[in-house]
């Protein structure tokens, strides 16, 4: 059976949003089903997706999307970069640890003091997307 992967982390920028495309891409190449925020919303058009000034309705089809694939995820990757972790990628951590689901975190090579509460949730720290495959496939899921 695919494992399916909700996919964390920051979406500020194009670099962020296309480091996040690019761990997709991996996962994807190697037969697991992922879910990205930003990629894949149900029910949402472009133009909705890049208002600035969104309506409470596109608001709240984006959170119930969000909510709904990480119900249904085996696990969480998260994206830790940046100077403290992003608090929307620590409410995904948050959730996924509270539902008893594996979390690994990819830093990057960044040696920060980081929030270790959140820290104390994730399962296996990685520094580079070339391990992860492999660190998932470890999991026991």
């Amino acid at each position: 059976m695919t494992k399916k992967i909700y996919i964390a982390g920051p979406l500020f920028n194009t670099h962020e949003k296309g480091y996040l495309e690019k761990i997709a891409i991996e996962l994807e190449s190697n037969d697991f089903e992922c879910f990205l925020p930003h990629r894949d919303q149900k029910g949402l058009t472009e133009e909705e997706l890049k208002e600035l000034d969104m309506s409470d309705a596109t608001k709240e089809k984006i959170f119930n999307n969000d909510l709904d694939a990480l119900k249904t995820s085996d696990l969480t990757v998260a994206l830790l970069t940046g100077q403290d972790i992003d608090s929307g990628t620590a409410a995904e951590i948050g959730f996924s640890y509270a539902n008893k689901k594996p979390i690994v975190a990819i830093t990057a090579s960044e040696r920060r003091f980081r929030n270790l509460f959140v820290e104390g949730m994730i399962d296996k720290t990685i520094d580079e997307i070339d391990t992860l495959v492999d660190t998932i496939k470890s999991l026991e899921i």
